[in-house]
Order: C-alpha cells, then structure tokens, then sequence
C-alpha cells in the first residue's frame, strides 16, 4: 500500500509546536520621554566626534545648538536628561532627593537587598579610588553661571581659541600641577577649555607614608566654556587635567610679549607701567660665550630699543652688543619692584665674575643671571598670579620647587 500524499493542510494541520502560528508585528511607539533622549543624545554624539559643543557655523550644527539651548533652560527636562549628560552641558541640576525609607519602599526587581545576595548593597566592598574620588568632586561641584554674567568669560575664550587658531598659544601636556597649575591660566578637559579664575590656596604637610610632604592645597573657582563653573579642590582639579587633559600656554610674541594681570586682558582704563625685558650678549669675550643659560634681565619705563642702542657703551650691558629675547609690558603693576623679585628670587644664580674693558675698568655685573629662558617665564606668570611666595629657585636643578 502506497504513500499517503501529503497535502499544504497536513503539513500546516501536523504543527505540535506552534511554530507556524504567524504573530502580527505591532510597532512600538516611542514615549516622549524617549524621543526627548533620543535628541540629547545627538547633541553628545556630536561632541563625542568633535570634542566640542556645536555652534552657527552651519544649519546642521545650529539645530543642535539651539536644542542645547532649549534643554539648558528647561528645568524639568534637564532632570530628564542629567543622568545622560556625559559632557556635563546642562551644569548642575537639582535632582529631587529621596529619603531612605523612599529608596527601600520601592520595587527591588533584581534583589539587590536580600540579605543573603552575593550582590547585596550593604556588603562592604571597597573604598572608592583617589582618582575615582576626584571625579566625583570635579562633576558635582559644576554649576551653572547666568547668561549675563557669563559674557565676560565668553569673550576670554572665543579669544584664547583665536590665539591657539593663529599660534599665539600652545596646547601641551600637563605634568605636574604645582608647576603647570596658576590661576589666571587656560586649560583642557576632555575637550572643554576651563580657566582657573582664582583659589584660596595653602600649604599643607601631608604624611604620605614615605614621608611628609609640603604641597598647595585649597578650593579653586574654575570656569568652563560651556557656561558652568565649580568650586572643586584645587588637586582634584590637577589631577583631573593630569588623567584627560592639556595646558594651554600664555599668548607670546618672540619680539615683544604682553603680560597682562586678570587673565591677560586690558581694558581701556589699565595704565601700561612699563617694560620688563630679557637679553643676551653679543659679547666675543671667551669667559661670557663659555657659559650657557646666561640672561640679563632688566627694567625699562620707555622703549626697550631706545634702552639698549647704546648698550656697546654701558657697563651695565657687559659693554656689548645685546640681543632681545623677550620683552614684556606691564599693566597695573608697578614694573620696577617686578624687576627687583625676579633679581631677589634668582638672587644664588646672579652671574659672579669679574670682567675688565678695555680701557681697564673692573666690572662686576649684576643684573646678569645664569637661567634657563622657560624658568624666567615661569617665575613671572608665578609673580603676576601672586604665587610666587610658596616657590623658590634651585640653582643645582635648575628649576622652580616648593619652598620646604
């Protein structure tokens, strides 16, 4: 007896699993809520990508800038939006608090608080990291600064970014904070420029288990370009920029430089009060080109030029030549006194030899120093930032320390 054929109908009818049964596709529609995440999301993409907030520059970057503005001004959708914000562009945002009783009330779906959980909440597992501590001071301490007030620091970075564009500044690595971290400086942080307006800084003994050890420790008010600013320590800043940031150099011009006080920008009403210039002799003579690093540094209330024309001339400039390395114009200080704590601060490095002209003459210069140029730098950025009373210069390194 043959084969019974089977037909469609059995093979559709034989189906013990189900697995022929067709389900009908419903589409999901997604809650506002969502759709609201779903475009702040765009908005970090973005950044993530550009290390950078969008601006005008085209259509598409201008919607994102003007949704950006729409969320920072909604407070309700910022609450919404604050545990996605890995950029920290909506500052800081009152979240509404719960008690304990509140947390513990509410639907433990995974068991996180079953006692005998292996992952049990009030298992005590670890004390959080330094680093890891230092994150959370630099969030959550970021608040948000009023549209009218922020114009001020706006223009600082619109034309700090000018400068970096045209080569003015440097970005560079950021190695160590007591040296690279001033006030009135600019810096990066995961893309964003900040700039350390001021800090009520102290010394501190910090046993360290090696030993105790002298360092700067204090709050800071810093300020960020997305329109926030925070008051976090003033290492946990440090070490912030040290993991995921750079340092951005002073503007400088090889010919003439200006260093201005309040994070180098003048206005109309500041008084230039003089020059503050470094050079280097053109002398032949064998006991000066022998030695390296040697500057004089100088005190001008006029033009530098005019100062050293007849420099072949004067004792005070070894009677030679010289050559201008840096000048620097003063604003409000008084220049003089400038002078007088860069001669005091490398007061052991002075230049100690005595030279004979040719007419026989004794000289014993003075305002000569054997520096490298980038200390001189940095000793008057730690001047003009009024840090230099916790520093001191060391003749053998060759570099600037702490004060012990």
């Amino acid at each position: 007896m043959g084969k019974k054929k089977l037909t469609i109908e059995d093979i559709f009818d034989d189906d013990d699993f189900g697995l022929l049964d067709a389900k009908v596709k419903t589409s999901t529609v997604k809650t506002d809520e969502e759709r609201l995440i779903d475009s702040f999301e765009e908005i970090n993409v973005f950044i993530d990508k550009n290390e950078r907030e969008p601006n005008k520059s085209s259509m598409s970057e201008y919607g994102l800038l003007a949704k950006l503005k729409n969320f920072r001004e909604n407070e309700e959708q910022k609450k919404v939006l604050k545990p996605f914000d890995r950029h920290n562009l909506l500052g800081y945002v009152e979240m509404e608090k719960q008690s304990i009783d509140d947390i513990l009330n509410e639907d433990d779906e995974l068991g996180l608080l079953d006692a005998d959980n292996d992952l049990a909440i009030f298992k005590f597992k670890h004390t959080p990291r330094p680093e890891d501590r230092a994150d959370a001071d630099f969030v959550a301490q970021r608040k948000p600064i009023k549209e009218k007030d922020f114009e001020k620091y706006e223009k600082m970075f619109l034309k700090v970014h000018k400068e970096i564009k045209e080569g003015k500044r440097k970005i560079k690595p950021f190695t160590n904070i007591e040296k690279n971290l001033h006030v009135g400086d600019f810096y990066l942080m995961n893309g964003i420029m900040l700039y350390l307006e001021s800090a009520n800084l102290k010394k501190d003994e910090v046993d360290l288990g090696s030993g105790n050890r002298v360092r700067l420790e204090g709050r800071t008010r810093t300020v960020f370009e997305n329109g926030t600013y925070s008051n976090m320590l003033y290492r946990s800043l440090g070490k912030q920029i040290q993991k995921d940031g750079k340092l951005i150099t002073n503007t400088y011009d090889k010919i003439e430089q200006d260093l201005f006080v309040n994070s180098g920008l003048v206005k109309e009403e500041d008084v230039q009060s003089g020059w503050i210039y470094v050079l280097k002799t053109k002398s032949t003579e064998k006991e000066l080109t022998e030695i390296k690093d040697l500057y004089k540094i100088g005190f001008a209330s006029g033009s530098v030029d005019d100062r050293i024309k007849n420099a072949k001339n004067e004792a005070t400039y070894l009677f030679a030549d010289v050559k201008k390395i840096a000048t620097y114009k003063v604003y409000n200080r008084n220049a003089d006194k400038l002078e007088i704590l860069l001669h005091r601060f490398f007061a052991n490095a002075c230049l100690d030899i005595d030279l004979f002209n040719e007419k026989g003459q004794r000289l014993n210069p003075r305002e000569w120093f054997v520096v490298p140029f980038e200390v001189i730098e940095e000793t008057i950025q730690l001047i003009l930032n009024e840090n230099i009373v916790h520093y001191e210069y060391d003749t053998e390194a060759q570099r600037i320390k702490l004060k012990e």
